[in-house]
């Protein structure tokens, strides 16, 4: 058994494919299924059901993945007190953060990064609250941005900014003669929404939740830019996050956005990474740039 194998196991518990982990790996798919049949025989027990079109993880194979995760955690956590005894600020930095934010975010960060901290190697993984938490808790992930609330236990959490929703409208719709918004006005408007799994649906619906709004259904949308043709179609009202809004103008084709007028929605976005990480000094200045690019 080596930290290769370990690899080979996690990439095909994720991708439930062969084809796809071994791509993933920069290996070929039989290299890849041969050395995972040498670990089967080392562990004594079966990882994996395999067929001719699919793969399906065992539950002792999906146990034995979580644990290889640890350690693979546990080597880059190694590897980064190394790196970080010559320099913190450079080598790679394993940034993971929500598709909500990514976009509006990162072109900032980038720049920042390039001129404050050229020595670091940033690398992005986008994927929803839930995987990107549980990733940064395994060690996989140098810290995150997300918005909160989310469990915090043995993390360090800092608030990088508010940001507050907007109402995007149907140029036909009756409340685009409104200057401003409130929560009433939507009342008994049906919204659109992202699909399950999407931190930006429950907090859409938590700030709609007292004015008993419902989400209509038939439309989940899987991006913020597949809400936006469904708004310009007529098919529907969604409450969007700022920084999604920029590029657009107040009258944007058939899309009308509106501000609110208080209690205004809005949700807290926050940097976090682990208590006592080997990448914490990074992380720290990594939080400054956030905050000099949003002040």
């Amino acid at each position: 058994m080596n930290i290769r194998d370990l690899k080979y196991l996690v990439a095909v518990v994720e991708s439930e494919h062969f084809g796809q982990a071994a791509a993933e790996c920069c290996v070929s798919q039989p290299t890849l299924s041969m050395q995972l049949k040498k670990l089967e025989d080392e562990l004594g027990v079966q990882l994996f059901e395999r067929t001719n079109k699919s793969v399906m993880t065992t539950p002792i194979g999906k146990i034995l993945a979580e644990q290889a995760k640890k350690i693979l955690g546990e080597i880059n956590t190694l590897k980064q007190l190394a790196t970080n005894s010559k320099d913190p600020f450079s080598g790679e930095f394993r940034l993971g953060i929500i598709s909500t934010m990514g976009p509006y975010l990162l072109p900032n960060l980038l720049s920042q990064l390039k001129k404050h901290l050229p020595k670091l190697n940033l690398i992005v993984y986008e994927n929803k609250t839930e995987n990107i938490l549980a990733e940064l808790k395994s060690g996989l992930l140098d810290a995150v941005i997300l918005a909160l609330p989310v469990d915090k236990q043995g993390l360090i959490s800092h608030e990088l900014f508010k940001e507050e929703f907007l109402l995007a409208l149907p140029k036909s719709h009756p409340l685009t003669k409104k200057s401003k918004i409130t929560l009433d006005d939507i009342q008994h408007e049906e919204l659109l929404l992202l699909e399950d799994g999407h931190c930006l649906r429950e907090q859409i619906m938590d700030a709609c939740h007292m004015i008993s709004s419902e989400e209509k259904s038939g439309f989940k949308a899987t991006s913020l830019e597949t809400l936006r043709h469904l708004v310009a179609s007529g098919a529907g009202v969604t409450l969007l996050p700022e920084m999604a809004t920029r590029s657009l103008q107040k009258n944007h084709g058939n899309i009308i956005l509106k501000n609110f007028s208080k209690p205004i929605p809005y949700r807290k976005v926050a940097m976090l990474w682990r208590q006592n990480s080997a990448r914490a000094v990074c992380c720290d200045k990594m939080r400054e740039l956030f905050l000099r690019t949003h002040a």
